[in-house]
């Protein structure tokens, strides 16, 4: 479910849009930009990084590696479109970022490591203004035009686990998600 609701949906959704998107940078000159929230919680996904064969696999689920698993598939799914997309020379950026760990009610049924830091609050977490810096920073800073195929964190670029910078995964990824995505329109 953390696959199909965090990435899936996403893949999906911005291919849908990236014609429009690339008309209307086209014509207008006007640089687009899609931004990907992911999360420092790509590090602790499954020891393969995604597990293409058990994505479903309700024996060996853990709720803290299937979400690190979906965000980590933001950060392949954005590095990826930025490859293709600068291979087609579209003036379009494509970058992911962590919102840091933002206060709001998502956690209240989260694993237990989440609920524990909940009681450091207001001093490890964000507010939602504060969680929002980096992806509008991301999203309409002029000094990042051009700027293509970067996790940010904290408004900063920021080094992404090995998995997440994995050119090969990504491109499986890609090829995946497009073929899941191709059979669901098609039943």
């Amino acid at each position: 479910m953390q696959f199909a609701t965090n990435h899936l949906g996403h893949f999906h959704l911005t291919n849908l849009l990236l014609d429009t998107m690339k008309e209307t940078a086209a014509t207008t000159g006007i640089e687009g930009r899609i931004v990907n929230l992911s999360s420092v919680a790509h590090l602790y996904t499954y020891e393969q990084g995604i597990r293409f064969d058990k994505i479903n696999d309700k024996d060996s689920y853990s709720d803290k590696k299937a979400y690190g698993q979906s965000k980590l598939a933001n950060i392949l799914h954005a590095n990826e479109l930025s490859r293709r997309l600068k291979e087609e020379g579209a003036n379009i950026t494509v970058n992911s970022v962590h919102p840091g760990l933002i206060m709001t009610d998502l956690m209240r049924h989260s694993f237990l490591l989440m609920r524990i830091l909940k009681l450091f609050t207001y001093i490890l977490w964000k507010n939602v203004p504060q969680g929002a810096a980096t992806s509008c920073y991301v999203a309409v800073h002029p000094g990042l035009k051009g700027v293509s195929g970067k996790y940010l964190v904290d408004c900063n670029e920021y080094p992404a686990s090995n998995f997440a910078t994995d050119l090969e995964l990504a491109k499986k990824l890609w090829e995946y998600s497009h073929n899941l995505v191709k059979s669901l329109q098609s039943s």
